[in-house]
């Protein structure tokens, strides 16, 4: 009898410390999880920002820039899909597009001084180019949030609570511009 007793009080303990185990990983995915959510959701605020200052700074351009239609439209059509994005990796490409479309912008612009000499242009500029930072900034800390998650529902024995619990991998916010790629090109000329 009395050995029957230690066996189910070993038996019970070696259970608490199961259950013990999987709530304490559990509980880590959870966190993980709502990290790269919150992460996402950072980005998500600095794209809103930039998709709301594009057609300020269209506007402004579009006095000085009659014969730039085309542009235009590019720009307008690129900022919708990316507003329109419902994943990330949709959210990636589309963000790409627009910022393809935003480096040829600006490139027309070179071609008129008076629009470069704007003030409020200039400030537009400026802010974009401040939001730019701030989405890549925000992107390395998402990217390194679904790091942390995938690895962690991955390994083990972590991986066993993932898939009871249907934590699925999370995709990264990749770069799927070429432009955003390439290398700079530095010219002291």
């Amino acid at each position: 009898m009395a050995g029957a007793l230690i066996v189910f009080i070993v038996f019970l303990g070696i259970l608490v410390v199961v259950a013990l185990a999987v709530i304490g990983i559990y509980n880590a995915l959870v966190r993980l999880r709502n990290q790269v959510d919150n992460a996402w959701s950072q980005i998500d605020v600095q794209l809103k920002r930039r998709h709301d200052l594009i057609p300020n700074l269209v506007e402004t351009a579009k006095g000085y820039m009659k014969h730039e239609r085309e542009t235009f439209e590019a720009i307008t059509k690129a900022r919708a899909a990316a507003m329109g994005a419902k994943s990330v990796s949709e959210s990636g490409q589309a963000e790409g597009q627009l910022a393809d479309a935003l480096s040829k912008f600006m490139l027309v612009v070179e071609n008129y001084p008076d629009l470069k000499a704007n003030q409020n242009f200039l400030a537009l500029q400026e802010e974009l180019t401040s939001t730019e930072n701030k989405i890549s900034f925000a992107r390395q800390s998402y990217n390194d949030q679904v790091l942390f998650y995938n690895n962690k529902i991955q390994m083990f024995p972590s991986n066993i609570v993932a898939g009871m619990f249907s934590f699925t991998k999370r995709d990264f916010f990749e770069v799927e511009s070429e432009a955003e790629r390439a290398v700079p090109k530095v010219s002291f000329s």
